[in-house]
This record gives structure tokens, sequence and C-alpha cells, in this order.
């Protein structure tokens, strides 16, 4: 499962916004980037139109999974470590598949 699907399914979570680490999309962003080095590694949206991003540092491997609603507010859903920029291809169909 992809990262961001996985974002998707914890953004559609029965969380409320108060039991999350919420703030105006500016300033998480300022605060990932000042304080744990995270840049943007990927986005997309999600069915409820929320648009959930990757953030990380290549250099510390730290990164942060967001959501942020049509209002602008961001939401905190998953941090962790370790983080690896990974391409794969897509598997060739079998002839008789």
């Amino acid at each position: 499962m992809s990262v961001l699907a996985i974002g998707a399914l914890m953004a559609s979570s029965t969380l409320t916004q108060a039991q999350q680490n919420c703030a105006a999309r500016d300033l998480v962003i300022d605060r990932l980037a000042g304080a744990y080095g995270e840049t943007r590694q990927s986005v997309g949206l999600a069915q409820n139109n929320t648009m959930v991003e990757v953030f990380a540092s290549t250099t510390t491997g730290s990164w942060t999974i967001t959501v942020t609603n049509a209002s602008g507010l961001t939401c905190l859903v998953a941090s962790g470590q370790a983080f690896e920029r990974i391409t794969e291809t897509l598997p060739t169909p079998a002839e008789d598949a």
C-alpha cells in the first residue's frame, strides 16, 4: 500500500480535528522545515477533497504525513524515521494472464 493511500485512510478516520495536531498550513510547513529539515516529497488528493502530503528529510530520515482541508487547516496524521525514496516499476503482465 502506498504512503499516500495510508495517509488517505488516516485522513478519513473518525478522529476529530481537536484530537489531532492541526494548524494553518503555512505554519505547519515552516515548522517541518525549520525543526526537522523536512520538505514535501509527494502529494495527492483524497476522496473527501483533502490534500495528503508526505514531507521528509533525506538527511535525517524523518518523515511526516499531513492532511489539509479546503479551508487550509493542516493536521499531522503520522510521522516516523528511516524515510527512503523508492522508485519501483510496474510488473509486466504475464502473456497468459
